[in-house]
């Protein structure tokens, strides 16, 4: 049956718009008058979806790839709330900060969902249309707004949400930007020094036929093998890092790989706590919203993008179905256990690095073999130590329980949150002041080692011409 849009005035004068459905428009005509309205303007909603078919035609869309960058969608959220309580209509307020938006996915998406709300749907309904630029958890939130009649007030806990998402992403990949780029110059200035610079001094000490010291041997050794082998320096990451996506592809490589990331020192706890901080104001922010207790754990666990989490929140939700609370089984289901595939990477990082050794030189092949097996064993051993801690502690359990019995879940849940983000800023300032002192170590004992190395025999040939010279 064909549905009709319809403006009329009742007996008080007011305005009203609605929708009906009807065989034709005279019946539409006749069914709306009987309910004591004036009909000024009615058309059919197809007419409405055909108008808002030749209006997507005039604005063009860019091509685009990827999705939508965080801090731009954040930035809309935050001018969307501002308009919304400045008491503008909604079309209206997304046609604003649609003229405003540079050309990208977000200005397409906001281009399909005013054409969708001009077609009679709903904000969430037009935005559910458009999932590379607005997640579950954004579309749930503006439904239960929708829903509770406090769109602006949801918008500006989502505007919240996501500024404090955004602070705490700029904080660790910010901290983790300065030793990554000192790594990267430390080893492109040693290789250069191994590659251009001591195969010279060998060439030179070969000519006038020093017997060299061991530590020289090893660094010529090392140099010949770098000078043909400089290419694996290059080759090594990338194969490292296609290895660990294509073992993430598979369910249980995926969660093999995020229990070994878990269970680093120092950054296992940076990367759990970090999950926590997410996890906990996402949950907070769902409930206060709104949203009921079991869609809210379902997109809590698509967002957490950590598969032991993940985990953990299918199983509360399960026994939440079975009318359990949330703090017994999130206790409960927080034990990780063991993953061969974590085992596996354990063994791997503690005894190959002992196996590059043998790039250097094969005379400590035997040497290098010992030593990997023993950090395998090593890096077994400190897995099975630790496989069974916990990935949420006695705090957030306790304050989840609390917030249970008091009905302030929402409440508690922000306070975990805002404790773990503070403790995640914490934490990355720990683990600065600890890689600072420890790549000037490193690169001391580099530069100290070739520089020990090369003028042992160059004291001996300058003592060997002093004499030659006195002779």
């Amino acid at each position: 049956m064909p549905t009709y849009q319809f403006e009329a005035m009742d007996a008080t004068g007011q305005e009203i718009r609605d929708v009906i459905d009807a065989q034709t428009e005279e019946e539409a005509q006749a069914t709306i008058r009987q309910m004591g309205y004036f009909v000024t303007k009615i058309s059919s909603k197809r007419g409405k979806e055909a108008a808002a078919g030749a209006g997507r035609a005039k604005r063009k869309k860019s091509f685009t790839i990827g999705g939508v960058r965080g801090k731009h969608l954040t930035l809309f959220t935050r001018q969307l709330s501002i308009l919304q309580d400045a008491g503008l209509p909604i079309l209206r307020s997304l046609r604003i900060l649609e003229e405003q938006q540079k050309p990208g996915p977000l200005k397409n998406g906001l281009i399909d969902v005013c054409d969708e709300i001009e077609g009679g749907a709903t904000l969430s309904e037009a935005m559910a249309k458009c999932p590379k630029v607005f997640n579950r958890l954004y579309i749930n939130m503006i439904k239960a707004g929708e829903a509770g009649g406090a769109l602006e007030t949801i918008l500006r806990r989502l505007a919240e949400f996501m500024e404090r998402a955004q602070t705490l992403r700029r904080k660790v990949i910010g901290a983790m930007i300065y030793p990554i780029v000192v790594i990267i110059v430390a080893v492109a200035i040693l290789s250069f020094i191994m590659i251009a610079i001591v195969p010279v001094f060998a060439n030179m000490f070969k000519e006038f036929e020093l017997t060299l010291p061991k530590p020289t041997l090893l660094l010529i050794a090392i140099s010949e093998k770098m000078a043909t082998w400089w290419w694996v320096l290059l080759v090594v990451p990338i194969a490292i890092f296609i290895f660990i996506k294509l073992v993430s592809k598979f369910r249980a490589g995926r969660m093999g790989w995020h229990h070994f990331l878990l269970k680093i020192p120092i950054i296992g706890n940076l990367i759990e706590k970090n999950v926590l901080a997410r996890t906990t104001r996402t949950l907070g922010t769902l409930v206060a919203s709104g949203v009921p207790i079991l869609e809210g754990l379902s997109i809590t666990r698509e967002t957490s993008n950590n598969a032991m989490f993940e985990k953990m929140f299918a199983k509360v939700a399960e026994s939440i179905r079975e009318g359990e609370t949330i703090a017994k089984p999130m206790k409960q289901y927080s034990r990780m256990g063991f993953h061969p595939v974590a085992l596996f990477f354990w063994m791997a990082v503690c005894g190959v690095p002992f196996l590059t050794i043998m790039l250097a030189t094969m005379d400590l092949a035997g040497v290098a073999v010992g030593l990997a097996v023993g950090g395998a064993v090593l890096g077994a051993l400190a897995y099975l130590l630790r496989m069974r801690s916990r990935v949420v502690d006695d705090l957030v359990v306790n304050m989840v329980d609390v917030g249970e019995e008091t009905g302030e879940l929402d409440t508690m849940l922000y306070k975990v949150a805002d404790y773990y983000d503070e403790e995640v800023k914490t934490t990355t300032d720990s683990l600065m002041t600890i890689i600072e002192p420890i790549l000037i170590v490193f690169l001391g004992v580099s530069v100290g080692f070739i520089v020990i190395s090369l003028f042992m025999p160059l004291i001996e040939l300058i003592t060997k011409l002093s004499g030659g010279a006195g002779g």
